[in-house]
């Protein structure tokens, strides 16, 4: 059996991810998943750099997002990432917590699915580089 990735990732929020109530505007949530997102990929050796390398680009073609509590100016998160598919397409999980209490502030899931670089033709099962990627991640554990 596999063992999934996970990552975490700190941040604080910027003034600028913030509207005049200092509450962080909603499309800033997308950015505090990519950042997370990188991180888990770069556990498992497969970043973007390593897509585009082996001939696949990978886009997001949903996007769900809870938001259970707001974020706030200067508020120091904690954004998870868990893979939670990977034989069809990648689907991650996120969950974003306040650093310090551990208060749950956002779940969602992002789900991106391969494509060809030469054709752009969609691919119906992930990569056989995904796949090696996700065993020596496992097998290194």
């Amino acid at each position: 059996m596999l063992a999934l990735p996970t990552a975490q990732v700190e941040i604080e929020i910027p003034f600028h991810d913030c509207d005049p109530l200092n509450i962080v505007w909603h499309g800033h949530y997308c950015k505090y998943f990519e950042i997370a997102r990188c991180v888990l990929l770069k556990k498992i050796h497969y970043t973007y750099e390593d897509m585009r390398s082996s001939g696949y680009a990978w886009p997001i073609i949903d996007v769900k997002v809870k938001y259970v509590q707001p974020l706030v100016y200067q508020q120091i998160i904690q954004v998870e990432a868990k893979l939670s598919e990977w034989e069809h397409r990648l689907k991650i999980d996120y969950c974003i917590f306040d650093a310090a209490t551990g208060r749950k502030h956002t779940k969602a899931y992002t789900t991106q699915v391969a494509l060809k670089m030469d054709n752009r033709e969609l691919q119906f099962e992930s990569p056989p580089i995904l796949l090696a990627k996700l065993h020596a991640y496992s097998e290194a554990l």
